[in-house]
């Protein structure tokens, strides 16, 4: 069932769990993620980059949301690190039931002004918002170029804006960790968070972290866990592998194996995320009214 990030997130918050946010940039992908969530009887977002919707296109949404629609687990698709209010808007439009705004990079007051007229556009329309506060380190710096979220700056963001969940930096980084770095996550700077704002929090760069430390977050307050690389380099790489043989040439001879190996690895990450069975917790579908326009033409979902 398709549903907005709000109801989605709301249940992990009050049950203490995170939820998966797979980045997907293929329809087979896709279909191969889903797959394994209803396998787990798991929750789970479909999360799109901009630069992923631009390979896939608009029009997929529409398959995404009649597929979603389907389902019996929960699933919310959403707009990962939008950076313009008109981004937001054409996502919206789109059949998005989850946006996130990214002004982190900006001056604190320049983040809140962005992320709460996101927030006013949004809701609007029953469309949760995401912002973020802080950075997530990068690899190219030896210290990630990470600046951590303060607590009593969280307390503020999350007051002014009205945001239903918010991106912390507690010392992850985006995409694969070279051999040479070693990420550590402040956990105890994460419960902080938690304790002082109350609402669902998001881990960015959740790729390629020790599971202990990723697991003691979905237990400490975390309730939405961003997986892309992971999930890419299992798909990838059995795709190479397969493609060794250069006699193949037909789709369902190529993917499965891929697919296979992408859902070994998402039904490890529902797992440590705590997500697995946890579709239990959510009442039927008529309880979820998600209001859309654009591609959904006024319909109430």
């Amino acid at each position: 069932m398709l549903i907005s990030g709000h109801d989605l997130l709301d249940v992990a918050h009050k049950n203490n769990f995170a939820i998966p946010a797979f980045n997907v940039a293929d329809y087979h992908m896709f279909n191969g993620l889903i797959e394994i969530s209803e396998e787990k009887n798991s929750p789970v977002i479909i999360a799109i980059h901009p630069n992923e919707i631009n390979l896939l296109g608009f029009d997929v949404l529409r398959a995404i949301r009649e597929r979603l629609h389907r389902s019996p687990v929960p699933a919310t698709i959403h707009w990962d690190h939008g950076a313009t209010t008109e981004q937001m808007i054409a996502a919206v439009q789109g059949g998005f039931t989850s946006v996130m705004l990214d002004a982190s990079a900006e001056p604190f007051a320049e983040n809140v002004a962005q992320t709460k007229r996101a927030v006013d556009i949004a809701h609007v329309v029953g469309v949760s918002v995401e912002g973020e506060l802080g950075t997530i380190g990068k690899m190219e710096s030896a210290d990630g170029g990470i600046i951590y979220t303060d607590p009593a700056d969280a307390v503020e963001f999350v007051k002014q804006t009205g945001v239903d969940s918010l991106a912390v930096a507690i010392g992850t980084r985006h995409g694969i960790y070279p051999a040479d770095i070693k990420p550590e996550l402040k956990l105890d700077l994460l419960r902080e968070i938690k304790a002082a704002v109350g609402i669902p929090l998001v881990l960015h760069g959740g790729s390629n972290n020790p599971d202990d430390e990723i697991g003691e977050a979905a237990r400490s307050g975390v309730n939405k866990i961003n997986i892309s690389s992971d999930v890419k380099v299992a798909f990838f790489e059995k795709l190479r592998e397969v493609l060794e043989d250069r006699g193949l040439r037909e789709p369902d001879a190529i993917m499965p194996p891929a697919l296979e190996a992408m859902k070994a690895v998402a039904a490890q990450k529902i797992d440590l995320f705590g997500a697995a069975g946890k579709a239990s917790l959510y009442t039927s579908p008529a309880a979820y009214k998600v209001n859309l326009f654009g591609s959904g033409q006024g319909e109430t979902y």
